[in-house]
């Protein structure tokens, strides 16, 4: 195996980006439901449109489980206008005013009023299944891609997400 061209980026000291991977998993069937891939830049919060609009085409979306990183108003009203309970835990030191957004006050309130009520009244919990199906596909296919164009490397990624899926339909099958 040959690592081409790290010496020119050591000497020249040229970073080489890396690719993130963001999915949307079915946390009762741990199911990968729509993938994206973007540079190191994007940050979360700005792909959970796309992966929503996505997983929408194969299952109907009722609730939508996520982190700090989607704690931003233009995703609390992307799910309200879509009917989507948005599960996504807010900052401790949000404020409690709408500023502009109902949907995501009416979240904040109900979290800093008890946060551990929060989580169990709506199933915060789950959440790690998602974080669980990442880390088996890593485990499973590794951290590299072969490919080296930015097409190549999605269509890649993409069919390791199918080659996923059919492992789990045929595990959960037997």
């Amino acid at each position: 195996m040959a690592n081409r061209g790290d010496w020119i980026r050591h000497k020249w000291k040229v970073k080489r980006g890396y690719l993130k991977i963001h999915i949307a998993v079915d946390v009762k069937r741990k199911k990968i439901l729509a993938l994206k891939v973007t540079n190191e830049k994007v940050g979360d919060g700005r792909m959970l449109q796309p992966l929503v609009e996505e997983a929408s085409k194969k299952t109907k979306i009722t609730k939508t489980i996520g982190d700090g990183a989607y704690d931003t108003k233009s995703n609390f009203r992307y799910l309200a206008e879509k009917r989507i309970e948005p599960v996504i835990r807010v900052r401790r030191n949000s404020s409690r005013k709408a500023k502009g957004c109902m949907p995501r006050k009416r979240v904040v309130v109900e979290y800093l009023n008890d946060p551990e009520a929060w989580k169990r009244k709506h199933d915060y919990g789950q959440r790690w299944m998602a974080e669980t199906v990442f880390s088996s596909y890593k485990r499973a296919f590794g951290e590299y891609v072969s490919a080296k164009k930015m097409e190549n490397m999605t269509r890649e990624l993409m069919i390791k997400a199918n080659l996923y899926n059919t492992f789990i339909a045929l595990t959960t099958n037997l």
